[in-house]
């Protein structure tokens, strides 16, 4: 038992460390890197505030999406609120005593496991089933997929078929977040649920899981349509055409 909770205690901070490092970078890189022309997808908003709510829309409807593919729009949504459901519902580990809204969200995120299996699942064979798709599809896209849905399957298999011990278990991660260290239930499942939850916090900075972040800095998405009442120049080229280059 010491082992094994030694092994999943440095794989954590490992991970988290990594996680942290990966994204603050990658932001970093996409905030750095220019954009030298004037690009929003149209129709496009003529204002800053607009642009604000067109990434609202983005990123609680999934609205480009929605107006692309219906039937990816409605597995993809599907997946990412129960995502959301799921991660809220998870919280209660994270804190003592737990709040009165993450216990009002328990009974949702309970099942929330049911629709990412399904919405992941149906995303998968969409890459299989669909000939363009699969065409374009690497490992690494059937990679992730197989990742989250083994997180996904692993947490619903604790959940109705072996049930781990969740008190010792949120001992176990609050020692994590306070560094005080208590003993890892001795559960395989379990074991297998953060194991996979470890790969991804360790690939995320550096996957296509990266959308998150991404979108907001999407010039197609974060710029306003004002091509024709004002001059669009980048950082770097305002420098040059200042010296006079």
């Amino acid at each position: 038992m010491a082992v094994l909770t030694a092994i999943f205690t440095v794989g954590f901070y490992a991970a988290t460390a990594w996680l942290i490092y990966g994204l603050l970078r990658k932001i970093v890189q996409y905030w750095r890197t220019p954009a030298p022309l004037k690009i929003p997808t149209m129709p496009a908003p003529l204002t800053r505030g607009g642009v604000a709510m067109r990434l609202v829309r983005e990123v609680v409807l999934f609205e480009s999406l929605f107006k692309s593919n219906k039937w990816i729009w409605l597995f993809g949504w599907m997946f990412h609120a129960a995502l959301l459901l799921a991660m809220l519902r998870h919280l209660r580990y994270f804190t003592e005593p737990v709040w009165s809204w993450v216990v009002l969200v328990q009974p949702f995120g309970t099942y929330a496991g049911f629709a990412m299996l399904a919405g992941l699942g149906a995303l998968w064979l969409r890459r299989v089933l669909v000939e363009r798709i699969r065409y374009i599809s690497g490992p690494s896209d059937h990679l992730m997929l197989a990742l989250l849905l083994g997180i996904t399957a692993s947490g619903l298999v604790m959940r109705y078929v072996a049930r781990t011990d969740i008190v010792a278990l949120k001992q176990f991660i609050i020692g994590l977040m306070r560094f005080d260290w208590q003993p890892m239930p001795t559960d395989p499942v379990l074991a297998v649920h953060l194991g996979l939850v470890i790969v991804l916090m360790t690939v995320f900075p550096f996957s296509k899981l990266l959308h998150a972040p991404g979108l907001f800095f999407s010039p197609t998405r974060n710029q306003v349509d004002s091509a024709r009442e004002k001059r669009h120049l980048a950082s770097w080229a305002a420098k040059l055409e200042a010296r006079g280059e």
